[in-house]
């Protein structure tokens, strides 16, 4: 089975736990936990006649990157980039792991995900940043982990990137 290492990256709270937790235990909680360093954790999935082991790292999220997020990086063979686009800061610290993730490893396939669709009205696209990044990404994709909307193909999309098409 081949095995492939995704980082969940993105500002605290924009729902990183939410969407993993969803996409592997097919679960949803209102409450709030904070993640501290990294949590792990493993969903098999078939692409293209490939049995795929997509191993989430769930990097905790705060405004200090360059302290210690660059040793989560390593081995990563993709990045899932999650902004609350109720909440405007987090384009900005998206803007910061793309670059910190350019820096570190060279450009790298990403879904750019715009959580907490169920909260769209409250929604405020930062329409440069937004561009910047739609356009270096595999994918963007709107999702709410609280309705279940987008999240499997989140995923999906990540996993099809990284295994060839069968011939």
């Amino acid at each position: 089975m081949l095995q492939k290492k995704i980082c969940m990256l993105g500002s605290f709270a924009v729902g990183k736990t939410s969407l993993v937790r969803r996409y592997v235990e097919s679960m949803f909680s209102e409450n709030y936990v904070t993640t501290i360093g990294v949590k792990i954790d493993k969903k098999a999935i078939s692409v293209n006649g490939t049995d795929l082991a997509l191993i989430l790292w769930d990097v905790y999220g705060e405004d200090n990157y360059k302290s210690v997020l660059p040793s989560y990086l390593r081995g990563m063979a993709a990045y899932i980039l999650v902004i609350d686009p109720s909440r405007p800061a987090t384009f900005d610290s998206a803007k910061l792991l793309y670059s910190l993730v350019l820096e570190t490893l060279g450009p790298t396939p990403f879904v750019m995900v715009l959580n907490k669709s169920d909260l769209k009205s409250d929604w405020k696209i930062n329409q440069d940043i937004f561009e910047e990044l739609n356009e270096a990404a595999l994918a963007t994709i709107e999702t709410s982990a609280k309705n279940d909307t987008g999240v499997n193909e989140v995923f999906q999309t990540i996993g099809s990137s990284l295994v060839p098409p069968a011939q």
